[in-house]
């Protein structure tokens, strides 16, 4: 199990939004890099990026600091928001993203998806984000009429290297995650999947190691972090031991 600090991205700062909406958007660092570099810093072996407008705007929009952290630091990358089209991911892979995570292409166009798997094995992760079960695209912004498992079936046999299930009611709100619902999704497929949304303390943290035998393997933390209601290395050292009582 790993933990993956969030560091979303808006006008060429690191934000939270909460569910998604970008009208209750909190600006925690004016310097992403600094962000990215702190968590590296506290041992982070994974960082987890969203282009918030780029989600919007079906495009890369904060393309500068990415770059600027993906030259500046040594733990993988992994980055999602407005990679429509192979050239996109093609890109970020090329300046050092590790991971290309694909949401609304997956979901609109899974043809193109799945094309993108093939073509980079390894190096695609597939956003699942879902709202009273169904999956939204755009930003959040357009439900669709995927239940998440429905949507997850179509990629699992194509090898995505994880699915990244975000549960947008909690994402932000620091309810805590939707942990029946994550282990209902994990249980259905064979491709490791990401908790994401909702974890608040460390007590989650440690409730979802138990679910690290149902195929969750990383938790992706926000909020909880930049408030500090959970501490990055105790998070990070709870992975690396058996004992999650």
């Amino acid at each position: 199990m790993i933990i993956i600090p969030a560091i979303d991205l808006k006008a060429g700062k690191c934000v939270r939004l909460r569910q998604g909406r970008m009208e209750l958007t909190t600006v925690f660092n004016d310097n992403p890099l600094d962000q990215a570099m702190t968590w590296e810093n506290l041992g982070a072996k994974r960082i987890h990026i969203v282009d918030l407008d780029g989600s919007i705007d079906g495009k890369p929009v904060n393309l500068p600091i990415i770059r600027e952290i993906a030259r500046n630091t040594t733990v993988p990358i992994e980055l999602g928001g407005g990679v429509r089209d192979k050239t996109t991911a093609q890109m970020y892979l090329d300046i050092g993203v590790s991971i290309v995570i694909l949401g609304t292409v997956a979901a609109r166009t899974p043809a193109l998806a799945r094309e993108l798997l093939r073509n980079f094995p390894g190096k695609i992760a597939i956003g699942i984000d879902a709202q009273a079960g169904r999956v939204a695209v755009q930003g959040w912004t357009e439900p669709t009429d995927y239940s998440a498992r429905d949507l997850a079936l179509v990629f699992d046999s194509d090898s995505p290297i994880s699915f990244i299930y975000t549960d947008i009611e909690r994402d932000g709100m620091m309810v805590g995650p939707n942990f029946a619902a994550t282990r209902e999704f994990a249980m259905a497929v064979n491709t490791p999947v990401i908790l994401s949304g909702g974890v608040t303390t460390i007590q989650d943290v440690k409730n979802a190691l138990t679910l690290e035998k149902d195929g969750v393997a990383g938790i992706i933390i926000g909020r909880a972090l930049y408030e500090g209601a959970v501490d990055l290395r105790e998070a990070i050292s709870l992975t690396e031991s058996s004992d999650v009582s």
